[in-house]
This record gives structure tokens, sequence and C-alpha cells, in this order.
């Protein structure tokens, strides 16, 4: 299984419709074969004492794929390319993580 975890740092003013074109698209991706988990979360709000603030600017994206293929075909599908397209220039940079998990 492979586990991704990506921090979209998005430009002051644009989470609204960031967060919009992301939920027209999460039902496309949890379609494709291979999705276990497809998600998508913002900084909690009262923080709890705890945790280190993220920022309001950044989305994070939890997902779960069966394997490293199905992670290669959804980078690859077209409608993913269609969204990359259309949010490129909401984003100032994304930083990506891909994870194996451990058992």
């Amino acid at each position: 299984m492979i586990h991704v975890i990506a921090f979209l740092h998005l430009r002051a003013g644009v989470r609204a419709e960031f967060l919009g074109t992301f939920r027209e698209l999460t039902p496309l991706v949890r379609a494709e074969a291979g999705c276990l988990e497809y998600t998508h979360a913002v900084d909690h709000a009262p923080y709890m004492g705890f945790q280190s603030p993220v920022s309001d600017d950044v989305v994070v994206v939890v997902e779960k794929w069966a394997g490293p293929a199905a992670l290669d075909a959804h980078i690859a599908a077209p409608h993913m390319k269609t969204w990359g397209a259309k949010v490129e220039q909401m984003m100032t940079r994304r930083v990506i993580h891909v994870l194996d998990a451990v058992r």
C-alpha cells in the first residue's frame, strides 16, 4: 500500500475556489482502480495546544493507493491533468510525500 500526504500551498484568498475544484475532482479520483482513500483537510481551529499550525492557505491531501501502479495511473489520469491546469495558478508550491505502509 502507498500513502501520499500532499501539502498544497495556495495563494492568499483562493482557498474557497480551490476547495470547490477539489470537491468536483474527489468522486472521479475515488472511482479510480486502486484508490483506497482520497480526502482533503485544512487546519483545525481552535488549535489544540499540541498541534503545529499549518496555515489557512494550505490544503492537505491524504491518499491511500493499492500500489505504485495505481498511483502512477492516477497521476496520468485525464481528469488529474485537467484539474492540475485549472489550479496551477492558485498554488504557490506543493510538498508531496509518498510513503510505503509498514507492516
